[in-house]
């Protein structure tokens, strides 16, 4: 959530926050968090990850070019390591889903475009749930 905070402070609040219906963006705090900042939350269907592609995309990339390649012998050298990837990745790296620009190009490029307010990428969902009580029943 510190995170969070910190980009939303850089970056201006969104909307809404698209994820997937994992424990760590389902919890208590997530909630009360987007709640307390007024951001809504929008979950993917269960078993259809495609609904939030972009992010598998790059899960998938991470996994298969670090992850699985890297042997972690501590929590500094995980740190400096995905740090290096998440660099290389947003700097060195043309994509053609931007033109063949950077990340970095592509930010810089939008920066300079977008309006003072920032608008929403994703709408509301219609099946949205309001009472901000779990998605999934229990028991």
């Amino acid at each position: 959530m510190r995170e969070l905070t910190d980009l939303v402070a850089e970056r201006g609040a969104p909307r809404m926050i698209v994820s997937d219906n994992g424990t760590e963006l389902t919890s208590n705090a997530v909630l009360s968090w987007s709640g307390a900042a007024k951001i809504d939350r929008h979950y993917i269907q269960p078993g259809r990850p495609m609904q939030n592609g972009y992010v598998e995309s790059f899960n998938g990339r991470m996994r298969d070019e670090l992850l699985n390649e890297t042997l972690f012998l501590s929590i500094g050298h995980a740190r400096d390591a995905i740090a290096r990837w998440i660099d290389d990745y947003n700097t060195e790296r043309p994509h053609s889903s931007l033109g063949y620009a950077t990340p970095a190009a592509f930010a810089a490029g939008f920066e300079k475009q977008r309006p003072a307010r920032v608008q929403a990428v994703a709408s509301h969902a219609p099946m949205r749930n309001h009472n901000r009580r779990s998605l999934v029943p229990t028991g």
